[in-house]
């Protein structure tokens, strides 16, 4: 493979002037990645970790040099906006932060600008990280035990364990906007602005509701929502916003299936009213005016 050009898998940049449009990714790209290394690196072993800086948004442990190399990768998982590349002893916890990508890669070919780390197989590829604004991760986490950033998090949106009758529970009392109750990481995790914004319009909810004033019938409506938004998503692609690649080299399409997000004052898909736009917890949140109470 020597002088072979990358395989993208996952690229995500945010522009300075542009960050309503362009946030970090959700879920969707998040699974994207996963189902797009997962073949290259489970069942391998890792041979070396190659880091070029020893921190990211956080130090990096050094049982990612110790312990990782000779350890044969059991399963690739997603948690949340987390990957985890588990082992027998212990597993790998990698977050791709605001403007990083993964891609594999011969770890023959010289690092660019902001190549942090290789995670180099008995294959012959690394999978090599890119991050210019170094938000991302590589932690470790013990065999056994819950790294604390996953402690508090809640339910995923696809799993068994995620419904309305979940979502109405937990918003008994709450005061809050049900936009930023559906973005808070210990009720639903992996639900952010663009999904959440998207799930309500579909569920024709308004998203300045208090959260603890919508109905179980319309919470269960809002979960449906949200697992036929994020599976949809996840099936075609993620969504494009900059210059998301998927793992085959392709745009995701579902940007261009927008209903509600990023559409301010541009009329709305089923009744023709202009969309609104306003900061609901520090982002901008998009609605119908018609469609959503």
């Amino acid at each position: 493979m020597t002088g072979t050009s990358p395989v993208p898998l996952f690229r995500w940049e945010r522009g300075s002037n542009q960050s309503s449009l362009y946030p970090m990714p959700e879920l969707p790209e998040v699974e994207t990645t996963r189902r797009g290394i997962s073949p290259f690196v489970t069942g391998r072993l890792v041979e070396r970790v190659r880091l070029r800086r020893r921190d990211l948004r956080w130090p990096i442990p050094r049982a990612l040099t110790t312990r990782l190399p000779g350890q044969r990768v059991e399963a690739v998982e997603r948690r949340a906006k987390y990957l985890l590349l588990h082992t027998a002893a212990g597993s790998a916890l990698l977050h791709l932060g605001m403007s990083g990508s993964l891609r594999i890669t011969d770890p023959a070919v010289p690092p660019r600008a902001h190549d942090h780390y290789d995670l180099v197989f008995d294959s012959g590829q690394a999978l090599r990280f890119n991050d210019p604004r170094r938000f991302g991760c590589l932690l470790w986490q013990e065999p056994g035990h819950t790294h604390p950033l996953l402690r508090a998090l809640g339910p995923e949106p696809l799993g068994d364990t995620f419904d309305g009758d979940w979502l109405w529970h937990a918003a008994r009392g709450r005061s809050a906007t049900v936009k930023a109750f559906l973005m808070d990481q210990a009720i639903v995790v992996g639900v952010g602005n663009i999904y959440a914004s998207e799930a309500l319009f579909a569920a024709g909810v308004h998203p300045k509701r208090a959260a603890g004033s919508v109905s179980r019938a319309r919470y269960a409506r809002i979960a449906a929502e949200i697992r036929r938004i994020l599976d949809y998503a996840i099936a075609r692609g993620g969504t494009t916003l900059r210059d998301f690649l998927a793992p085959d080299g392709a745009p995701g399409y579902f940007e261009q299936e927008l209903f509600a997000y990023g559409r301010t004052g541009e009329p709305c898909k089923l009744c023709g009213t202009p969309i609104k736009s306003a900061a609901i917890g520090q982002r901008t949140t998009y609605w119908c005016p018609q469609c959503q109470h």
